[in-house]
């Protein structure tokens, strides 16, 4: 009954060392508008006639997400560290958290059909134009949408129906669901087993179904009898795999344990990672890696 419920909340930030703030604005300054920079190149050189694939299609989703992602969290944090004002309303709050969660969660949903695309042009090449025709494209993004629509509305609205009440400071650079339920006053601990279960069913069942397709993938590899052709079915495969590998990594050791305190350090680095760092290291995975994609881009540029 002593508890004042909250309308508005204070971002910690990444450091409360005033002599790092600059350099911290520079720095993320400037990966921001390299992934900017990145991404968009990407989105207009895949529009090129002759990287009218599936494959590319996809790239260009994912290219949409990773502006989206970074622009959802980067903006607000750039402010805070020039500002000594670091509130967020509730509403802003509740509207970035909805946003990561379900850029996130759609991200995770078009890495396996991007994987799924992989698996047709690798094990049924003669077929890949007619199985992967533009309506199964589209309704794969499609999809994936609706799905990350859906856990962001569900984990949206679960997080913010827990009474939240002081303290107003999160100790994070963004509305996130882990330094949310530290300031919860009721027992988080059914919604803790419940995200761990959202956890599983957003990262873990994409990465399940994404393992399942380069187990066919290598499978029929290691059945091309030409070196040169295996190598070049391994490297269509590469980017995608480094990429998932990323992502797998930084977004399970956030949220598989939600309300640790001890490692709240420790995953402000890992999100930055997720949120700024991944988005702008995808460009260059799928860019340097692809020759198609290079000479097209080196024409554009």
């Amino acid at each position: 009954g002593n508890h004042t419920l909250l309308t508005e909340f204070v971002l910690s930030g990444l450091s409360s060392r005033p002599e790092l703030q600059h350099l911290l604005f520079f720095t993320i300054c400037f990966v921001y508008s390299m992934t900017l920079i990145g991404n968009l190149l990407i989105c207009m050189v895949t529009v090129h006639p002759t990287l009218h694939m599936p494959m590319y299609f996809f790239l260009r989703v994912l290219s949409f997400l990773d502006i989206s992602t970074a622009s959802v969290v980067v903006p607000k944090m750039l402010v805070s560290l020039l500002s000594e004002d670091r509130s967020i309303s509730y509403l802003g709050c509740v509207t970035q958290l909805y946003c990561v969660v379900f850029l996130a969660a759609t991200e995770w949903y078009l890495l396996a059909a991007m994987a799924y695309d992989r698996y047709v042009a690798v094990c049924w090449p003669l077929r890949y134009a007619a199985i992967m025709n533009s309506r199964v494209c589209l309704s794969l993004v499609l999809l994936s949408c609706c799905s990350g629509k859906v856990v962001s509305v569900l984990q949206t609205a679960w997080v913010f129906t827990l009474s939240l009440c002081g303290p107003r400071r999160i100790n994070y650079f963004f509305c996130d669901i882990p330094p949310l339920l530290v300031l919860s006053c009721t027992d988080t601990s059914l919604y803790e087993k419940q995200l761990i279960s959202a956890t599983v069913l957003v990262i873990f069942t994409p990465f399940c179904l994404i393992l399942l397709s380069y187990a066919c993938i290598i499978s029929s590899i290691l059945k091309i009898s030409s070196a040169e052709s295996r190598h070049k079915a391994f490297s269509t495969c590469s980017s995608h795999l480094t990429v998932v590998t990323l992502y797998c990594a930084s977004g399970t050791l956030i949220y598989l344990q939600p309300k640790s305190s001890n490692s709240q350090d420790a995953k402000k680095i890992l999100a930055l990672i997720y949120t700024t760092v991944i988005p702008t290291l995808n460009p260059l995975i799928y860019s340097l890696r692809n020759k198609e994609v290079k000479e097209v881009l080196i024409r554009v540029v």
